[in-house]
């Protein structure tokens, strides 16, 4: 009695976060990944086709395409329909309409090391090996999403291929941009001009997301009392890990994950003794930080 007082005040008050609680209605649009794969990056490319009279920002993000997971179910329920939202749920059979955003988990865990430490989630010192090891067994408050293949999987294996569902891969993105981005204005029923393309893919820069982020970072929900020293925009690359992960560390999620990376087309390296010497300095570092934690 006393908890169901308390959810419709947080709600009166606006107060929640909608999360897997939202009230879900039959034209709205998602953008669903696994956190740290490329979600924001997509909203920006995605809010400058939907919108592209309005230049997209950090300031109009939250109007444009609200996160579920930051916003309240008072807020998401006033933003116009059709509505696009960002998720980051497993898999929710009352989603209808989803862009799926998948990244290498060896980039991603990588990239979540970073965000915990700028959300204080975790501390600095925190020995990254280890980090990787809580990371595939899901022991690092990241339990609202599941581990990254129960997320991923429960959505390939529920919608991939199915009419609704377009599944992007982020390497993809950063590849193939304009490619990439025709695929999803197909999705979503926009006509495309080669202007529309240049426009957004400027827009959705790494460098123009970088500078606002320095710019508004107190105006946006996920950075405001952040750690500024951390950025919340990272390199916008694929493939880093090959220099920042130990092979034992990439060998563990490989070993966890294996099949449904390679059916993502994700090359598995594990086993390959080209590397079984640290590639970088900062992989060295993480040599000596596995051997003071074990």
């Amino acid at each position: 009695m006393i908890y169901g007082i308390k959810r419709v005040a947080r709600y009166l008050l606006g107060t929640d976060v909608a999360g897997r609680a939202l009230a879900v209605y039959p034209d709205d649009t998602f953008i669903v990944s696994y956190p740290r794969s490329g979600n924001t990056w997509t909203r920006f490319l995605v809010a400058s086709l939907v919108r592209p009279a309005e230049p997209v920002s950090f300031a109009n993000i939250e109007r444009i395409i609200p996160d579920a997971e930051a916003q309240s179910s008072r807020y998401l329920k006033r933003i116009p329909r059709p509505r696009v939202i960002k998720s980051h749920q497993y898999f929710d059979p009352r989603f209808k309409k989803v862009i799926y955003v998948v990244r290498d988990p060896r980039d991603v865990a990588l990239s979540y090391y970073d965000f915990q430490r700028k959300y204080r989630q975790i501390e600095d010192s925190y020995p990254t090996p280890r980090y990787i090891r809580d990371f595939v067994a899901g022991r690092l408050g990241t339990g609202d999403w599941g581990t990254w293949a129960e997320n991923v999987g429960s959505w390939l294996g529920a919608r991939d291929g199915q009419p609704g569902f377009l599944l992007l891969r982020y390497e993809d993105l950063i590849s193939e941009t304009a490619r990439e981005l025709a695929r999803v204005a197909d999705f979503l029923d926009i006509e495309v001009t080669p202007g529309l393309l240049a426009t957004t893919i400027e827009r959705g820069s790494a460098h123009r997301m970088r500078q606002l982020e320095r710019n508004q970072a107190s105006q946006w929900v996920s950075t405001k009392d952040k750690r500024p020293d951390i950025p919340f925009i990272r390199t916008a690359s694929s493939g880093g890990w090959k220099k920042l992960l130990l092979p034992e560390s990439a060998s563990e999620i490989e070993s966890a994950w294996g099949p449904l990376m390679r059916r993502l087309g994700y090359e598995l390296l594990t086993g390959r003794s080209e590397r079984s010497q640290p590639e970088s300095p900062e992989a060295a570092r993480l040599v000596q930080e596995s051997r003071g934690s074990s």
